[in-house]
């Protein structure tokens, strides 16, 4: 079908059956495998390790790349100055009591954003 493998490979519905998958159909030489999907059961992958020696590689993807130590402050700070609005996502706020309801409308696809607000 590509003469040769894919350039690109990317998993993303956990399945690590997948992963090895997409390994070994990228191209020698330069292939390369992301995955993104986190699995629910069976972390392990298994691969001929000669899969990587003639070129393949295998990334992870995790948040789109993004480094949670440093870059969530850096959204909290861009929030804080107006410069990120989060705003317009909340569809709901709901009380504590109600976070029942919130799970509901998640489950049914009724909410983007449901805000929870904690008894004080």
């Amino acid at each position: 079908m590509t003469s040769g493998g894919a350039d690109y490979a990317f998993e993303c519905v956990g399945s690590t059956e997948v992963v090895t998958s997409a390994i070994q159909s990228c191209c020698e030489g330069w292939g390369l495998t992301v995955t993104l999907g986190v699995p629910k059961v069976k972390p392990e992958i298994t691969a001929h390790y000669a899969l990587f020696l003639s070129g393949r590689t295998l990334k992870g993807s995790l948040f789109g790349g993004w480094k949670p130590k440093s870059d969530i402050p850096n959204l909290v700070d861009m929030y804080v100055r107006k410069e990120l609005n989060l705003d317009e996502f909340i569809t709901h706020n709901l009380q504590f009591e109600d976070i029942n309801k919130a799970f509901d409308l998640m489950i049914e696809g009724k909410c983007l954003r449901c805000v929870i607000q904690m008894p004080n």
